[in-house]
């Protein structure tokens, strides 16, 4: 499942590529595939194919490519590379099939983690750790927590090649200037505005229960303020009994303890986002706080240009009270990543265009298009930007984060992807008691 909103020609992407009832990006790799993966590379040669996700943004690569092809680096690497765009709805599917032929690409787009976990079992995949290591392009390049979120047990697999989309906390500062409110730096301020907005008749925060991915946001924050980011690292790296941390167990208490209080209203199950409802109740006034990733700003630029302009304000997720999770850690998209098919028959030809997503010229290309580039050249450029001030906002966000966790849809195996959805989703309309939601994610293997 795809949504995208368009602003001014730009189309962007969604997070819900992965979310509840579209886990079908994870499971690109799981079924069918097999070890075999590219005999002497698609090309065969010179020539290396990439495969790239074939949305508006693959204007980007498809420059980029052009670029390289008539570069010395190619003609020192001695390669060549052929872009084939793959419609957004048939990418897993043709991905997966490929992945498992001959035909396989050299060089292809993902999400990092569980997307390309089952061709990392399979040894498909180049290890570009010591590549990234020993290469001062690769290596000084891009943010290093980006790099880290897209790569599986301390090895990274990936380069990033599109805009970052971390989770945000917006608030409607017209709104919170009526009430005499500041945004929450600390969890009892979050629950103190809570209580003053409800006696006020506001709903606090706009929540798309319908599609069960938001919901996710919420426990994904309060474990990292609680437990800190290594306890859904247990996780992510295949350790289920992770699951059994106490912070996952005091995040589950906390959310049902912010439905109890109202915090979501009533009917929030029935809200969606993908549909423009959860935007609609925030823009409108109805609630006055949203926890979503960064593509809220341009959401409501399309849908409520007002707003945006004049209302909208943004900040990061609060601390908790004794938690380990620093409040400068962030949890959503990284960003996407190129990965190197193993048995690519130009390694040295793959690195060299991998390059090119660190140069300024591709960042440039990324800010006129909308998004905010993950490299360490990037905040410079950011004037550029359609909104500078919160360009410069995220960009700082993940540049200062010391931890950047990947969206557990995306993160985690994708045999427990949904069924961990449906467990979040138990949890919020209070089918599973926060005790009987961790005893079921910790039976997910």
């Amino acid at each position: 499942m795809e949504s995208t909103t368009s602003n001014g020609g730009r189309t962007f992407s969604r997070r819900w590529v992965l979310g509840a009832g579209a886990t079908t990006l994870v499971a690109a790799g799981t079924a069918g595939l097999t070890a075999c993966g590219s005999s002497g590379g698609s090309g065969g040669g010179g020539t290396l194919t990439a495969f790239v996700y074939g949305d508006d943004a693959a204007k980007i690569q498809v420059a980029a490519i052009d670029r390289f092809n008539s570069s010395a680096a190619a003609k020192k690497a001695k390669g060549r590379i052929k872009l084939e765009k793959v419609p957004g709805s048939e990418y897993p599917a043709k991905l997966r099939t490929a992945m498992g032929s001959p035909n396989a690409p050299d060089v292809f787009f993902n999400w990092g983690g569980g997307s390309i976990k089952a061709y990392r079992d399979a040894g498909q995949l180049v290890d570009l750790t010591d590549a990234i290591k020993s290469d001062p392009v690769l290596k000084s390049g891009f943010l290093p927590s980006v790099i880290t979120a897209g790569g599986i047990g301390g090895h990274d697999y990936g380069i990033p090649m599109r805009g970052m989309q971390p989770v945000i906390l917006f608030y409607n500062k017209s709104l919170f200037a009526e009430q005499k409110l500041q945004p929450p730096t600390t969890w009892d301020q979050l629950l103190d505005i809570n209580t003053k907005l409800r006696k006020a008749g506001i709903t606090p925060f706009a929540l798309g229960g319908a599609d069960i991915w938001p919901e996710l946001m919420w426990l994904e924050y309060l474990v990292d303020r609680i437990g800190g980011p290594q306890v859904f690292d247990r996780i992510k790296n295949g350790d289920a009994s992770g699951w059994g941390d106490p912070a996952v167990l005091e995040a589950a208490r906390t959310v049902r303890q912010l439905i109890d209080d109202g915090a979501f209203g009533k009917g929030f199950n029935s809200v969606a986002y993908t549909n423009g409802g959860a935007p609609a109740v925030f823009a409108k006034g109805k609630a006055a706080m949203h926890l979503m990733g960064s593509w809220e700003y341009s959401t409501q630029l399309g849908k409520f240009p007002d707003f945006a302009r004049k209302s909208l304000g943004w900040t990061a997720f609060p601390t908790v009270g004794g938690g380990a999770g620093d409040i400068r850690n962030v949890v959503g998209n990284p960003t996407n990543y190129w990965s190197v098919n193993a048995r690519t028959s130009n390694k040295d030809a793959a690195l060299a265009f991998l390059r090119d997503c660190a140069s300024e010229t591709y960042a440039k290309a990324l800010i006129a298009n909308g998004d905010i580039p993950t490299t360490t050249n990037a905040e410079k450029l950011l004037d550029a930007s359609p909104n500078p001030e919160f360009a410069k906002f995220q960009y700082k966000m993940v540049q200062q984060a010391p931890a950047f966790t990947l969206s557990w849809d995306q993160a985690v195996d994708p045999d427990v992807s949904t069924p961990m959805l449906t467990e979040v989703n138990k949890l919020f309309v209070g089918k599973s008691t926060p005790s009987q939601f961790v005893s079921a994610l910790q039976g997910l293997k």
